[in-house]
Parts: structure tokens; sequence; C-alpha cells
């Protein structure tokens, strides 16, 4: 099969992805194999890309926004059948005996292993998953269109939930990329003002069509004060001025995988009972509410489909902000 291997971590402008042809995986007793269809893209792809997380495996096909069709299932598979439509996500599975799967946060799992990270993912022909960490995929959204959720969406969810906002609420979103606008979405639909920092003139045009009340950049005070916020760019120098505009009590969420150091700053900013709080994958709770609302509001996703050579392509792209929405991977 075709895949794009990342062999050497090196800048993404000396292209380190390699379109190769390698072996076809074949399920455990307990997997499934899936025909990709599409990958979205993703900056954690990027950061992996350039040696910026450590310990990944090499060589690796990166990418976990995968949506495709079962072609073939393990000998103990129940949940999946062939020619359905899954997605699998960031989380590739989890010990599920520890303390933290056993309360809900599989996410914090000391065992937990990641798509296109620990094993690898969907920038290829087809792609392994466990069935217990494998997802249906709502039918009134086509493979391009659903690929966003899987990670983009599940992450803004949970830094949703974790900001504690509620109808009425304020919220202020630093960054308009991918999971910014699904999370506008989801917000809006629970009654919330969403409030947009980014200086990208695309990404103010998206939010306001989104419904932002107000679009502006961090560096900028808005008009009212927000209940809770969360930061979707990498910028550490985001979490003071984010502070800034924070209510007494809320909440402010960072919701990468990688930051940029954060600056010194005054321990007023923090005064008030405000906290700032980080976002640490996802679980498979998270997954399946998301998928429901997804198809409840429904969440729309704004899309830009690449071939799969094209892979070293988006990841530039993405890195100097100039994707619109999400970049998603076509093998269709």
């Amino acid at each position: 099969m075709k895949a794009m291997v990342l062999r050497n971590p090196k800048p993404i402008e000396d292209e380190p992805l390699l379109l190769e042809e390698v072996s076809k995986p074949h399920p455990s007793e307990k997997e499934i194999l899936i025909r990709v269809r599409a990958c979205g893209v993703c900056r954690t792809d990027l950061h992996i890309a350039e040696g910026e997380l450590p310990d990944s495996k090499l060589p690796l096909i990166l990418g976990h926004q995968i949506v495709g069709e079962v072609v073939e299932q393990g000998s103990k598979v129940t949940k999946f059948n062939t020619g359905d439509k899954v997605g699998v996500p960031w989380l590739y599975s989890a010990c599920r005996k520890c303390t933290y799967c056993a309360n809900g946060l599989e996410n914090l799992c000391e065992k937990a292993q990641f798509t296109g990270y620990h094993v690898d993912g969907g920038y290829a022909e087809y792609a392994i998953a466990r069935e217990d960490f494998t997802y249906s995929i709502p039918n009134d959204f086509s493979f391009h269109e659903s690929a966003p959720l899987l990670c983009a969406g599940v992450i803004g969810y949970r830094a949703l939930k974790l900001s504690g906002v509620r109808e009425g609420h304020n919220l202020g979103i630093y960054g308009f990329g991918s999971s910014a606008h699904i999370t506008i979405q989801v917000a809006r639909h629970l009654g919330c003002c969403v409030f947009v920092f980014t200086r990208s003139p695309e990404h103010k045009k998206l939010a306001i069509q989104l419904g932002a009340e107000w679009v502006g950049r961090a560096s900028d005070i808005p008009p009212q004060k927000m209940d809770g916020s969360i930061i979707f760019a990498p910028a550490g120098w985001m979490v003071p001025e984010a502070l800034k505009t924070l209510n007494k009590g809320g909440t402010l969420v960072t919701a990468g995988i990688y930051m940029s150091p954060i600056p010194r700053m005054d321990y007023n900013l923090i005064y008030g009972e405000r906290s700032i709080q980080s976002v640490a994958n996802m679980t498979r709770k998270d997954a399946v509410e998301l998928l429901k609302l997804a198809g409840d509001i429904p969440i729309r996703t704004e899309v830009s489909t690449f071939s799969l050579a094209e892979a070293n392509k988006v990841l530039r792209l993405l890195k100097e902000s100039k994707i619109k929405g999400t970049a998603v991977l076509s093998l269709e």
C-alpha cells in the first residue's frame, strides 16, 4: 500500500515525509483493518514531523483523524462488520485497569498509546485500529466532513467542557483553526456568546460567518469579559493576554499538545480564583458525545482536500496558518 512515512523528523520545509510502498497491515483478534478514505491533518502531526514531540515511533505513518470502511476484522471483533463506516481518533488504546482508566480518565493512562505517534496512523491507504477505540460515523457526514471531528472536534469539545461555560456565558477562543471552527458551533448550540481572537483575515471572516459576537487580535480588549476561554494556538504569550480578559472564577483552557514558553506574569492575573487548565488528549466518552452532537446540531466542517502525496505541502501551509478550517488528505 502507499503511505507517507516519517523516518527522520526535521523542519517541514525539508519535506520529512516520504511517499513509499509499504506492506498492508493485518488485524489481530481484536483489531479491524480500515480502508482509509480520508485523514484530517492536525497541528500535532506537524509537531511530530518536526521533532517537537519526543519518543514517537520511527519509522512512522502520521495521521489520527481517520475515516474509512472496515475491510477485515479480527477473530474476536463483534462491534463492526465489513463495510461499516468508522472513525479513529488520537487515543488508540489505554490499559483500562489503572486508577485513571477506572475513573473515566483514560486520556491520562500511563500506558496509553496514540494513533500516528506510537502506532501507525492514517496517512496511508490502510490502517489498523482497536475495535473498542473505534467509532461509528453518522451517515449524514461524508468521509471528508467527518475527519475533523475525530481530533479537532473531540479536543475542542473536551476543552469546552473543562472551561465550565454554559448557556448565557461568554466564551473566548484564541486562535481560529481546525478545532476552533468546530468548537464555536458547539458553544453557540449551547447558548454561549463567543468572542474570537485571531490575526488571520480569513479566520476572522470564518468566525463571523459562524456566529462570533466579536473578532479581534489576541492583544485586543473585547467589549465584555469572558467567563471561560480556550487557547488553541501553540503560543505561550497568549496566556497572560487571555487572563486579562477573564472574569473572576473563570477558567482558561490550553488545548494544545505543545505550547511555546509562557512568559512571567503578575500574580494578580490569576487572583480572584481564576484558573488555568490544560487538555490532555481525549476519552472515549468525549468522542461518543461529540459525534452525537455533530449529528444533532448539525456541525458543518470547513475542509480543504489534498492528495496523500501532498502531505508535506499541507503541513507547511498549516505551519504558515494558511489553511481555512481543516485540511484533509483524500484517498477516495
